[in-house]
């Protein structure tokens, strides 16, 4: 069994650990120069860049079990898929921290690895240690809640007794006054509630007979908490603002849902602009109909299209993080929307451009059968440079995409329908027209270079003898 050395030479000899295994350090850390690491505790491993915290779906080994190094442990449910994790060390699964179903912070400790039986019972102390260690850790945040509700009764005196200051001035806020007037209430009977006697809107509905909405509580701006307190009311305040639906009941996020949420308002931050191609499909559905027995799909066709028309225009297929710049990629990486059990994913078809039509279409259902299974790999589904998004399938003949961070474009694909076109001579006919339209990051892409990408795109599809090339 090999030892750790906590020597300088620690960080050379270590051996680099891959995102989708443990991440194991020593139980503890002594001035000796050599010291033996008995106990390692494992790690909730960081599965994706975007990966807060991780669920664990199952252990694939028990307490007690021994393991090899390279051999599964645990199934670890991240932000985008399901991922079996190895450990890098031989030893003892001495103690579970972590249950199925459960879910640590990434770098939290999930569970402890025993190097012989010797060590198996005080492993199991010092798990009972940590999970004892979290409720006592919360406790004071209880404590510290009770306070803050007495704050907010403090001023009540304040108000009755100020209330009689002006005497046979009704003093009301615009919007109490005008529900006063919407509801007929009288406002000079009313006794105001709010600061100095003030009526308030609440005072107007509590007459009309209306039953205010819950309001969040509010502390009073004596101290720096006082503002704390009210910033962390406002998203409250908000949620409670819809009325609750008799019989409705609520269901959390799953891990992915969550982590589609957090990128959509954080696409929100982009200034985005839209722009949308009419493009003729009657070459390029009678090319699908050659190539389908032979295993390609219409997405590994528009893949293949959008990529070869990323070649000439990289522009498009650029990337602005930080505001203040922006990075051409070099390769051209077609991210592909999908849509799972629990929410959305998207594969990537890495290098789309230097792949032939057939072996993109065989590594698209690869990736489709791993992305259902919830066994993508990270740089299978975060390298995407260029997402294509195609709702065509389900004959939706237009929609505007939402465009996902670290990106520069999408492209949004439609249906293809018949529609009735006149040629330059006036003569009418039925041609089969697809609506494409693209959401594009306005920092540094601009119009006229979307417009001319999709002319690029429109020409490969309406000419696609190009794609089997």
């Amino acid at each position: 069994m090999a030892s750790l050395s906590f020597s300088s030479s620690v960080s050379s000899s270590t051996p680099f650990l891959r995102p989708s295994a443990f991440f194991l350090k020593p139980r503890s850390v002594s001035r000796l120069p050599l010291v033996r690491a008995k106990i390692r505790e494992i790690f909730m491993p960081a599965l994706s860049s975007t990966m807060t915290e991780g669920k664990i779906v199952s252990w694939v080994k028990s307490e007690g079990d021994v393991l090899s190094k390279g051999e599964p442990v645990v199934v670890v449910e991240s932000d985008k898929a399901d991922m079996d994790v190895e450990t890098f060390y031989d030893g003892i699964l001495a103690a579970i921290v972590v249950n199925d179903g459960e879910t640590a912070p990434v770098g939290a400790p999930i569970g402890l690895l025993a190097e012989t039986e010797d060590e198996i019972a005080e492993a199991k102390a010092k798990a009972a240690a940590q999970s004892s260690s979290a409720p006592s850790a919360a406790a004071p945040k209880v404590e510290e809640s009770a306070p803050v509700a007495t704050k907010v009764e403090a001023p009540a005196p304040a108000v009755a007794a100020a209330a009689p200051a002006t005497p046979g001035k009704v003093v009301a806020t615009p919007f109490a006054k005008k529900l006063a007037k919407q509801h007929k209430v009288d406002i000079n009977k009313l006794v105001g509630t709010g600061p100095f006697g003030r009526i308030t809107p609440e005072d107007v509905e509590k007459a009309a007979g209306i039953t205010p909405a819950p309001k969040a509580n509010v502390v009073a701006p004596a101290a720096p908490a006082a503002s704390a307190a009210t910033s962390a009311a406002s998203p409250a305040k908000a949620a409670t603002s819809f009325p609750e639906i008799p019989g409705s009941n609520v269901v959390p996020f799953t891990t992915m849902q969550s982590a589609v949420s957090k990128n959509m308002v954080e696409s929100l931050s982009v200034p985005t602009f839209r722009v949308g191609y009419p493009v003729s499909t009657d070459a390029l559905d009678a090319l699908y109909e050659k190539v389908k027995p032979k295993g390609v799909t219409m997405t590994a066709l528009l893949a293949k299209a959008a990529a070869m028309a990323l070649v000439q225009h990289p522009v498009v297929n650029a990337t602005c993080k930080d505001g203040k710049s922006f990075t051409y990629n070099s390769s051209i990486n077609i991210a592909v929307a999908v849509a799972i059990n629990g929410g959305l994913i998207t594969p990537v078809l890495q290098d789309a451009d230097k792949l032939d039509l057939y072996l993109l279409s065989q590594k698209w259902k690869e990736l489709v059968e791993k992305a259902r299974a919830k066994q993508l790999q990270p740089q299978e589904y975060n390298s995407g440079t260029f997402t294509l998004s195609n709702l065509g399938m389900f004959g939706v003949d237009r929609f505007d995409a939402i465009l996902p961070p670290g990106q520069g474009a999408i492209m949004a694909v439609g249906a293809s329908k018949p529609t009735v076109v006149a040629d330059k001579d006036g003569f009418f006919s039925v041609k089969n027209k697809m609506l494409v339209n693209v959401t594009a990051d306005h920092r540094i892409i601009y119009g006229a270079d979307l417009a001319a990408f999709l002319q690029t795109f429109s020409k490969i599809i309406e000419n696609p003898e190009s794609l089997t090339m």
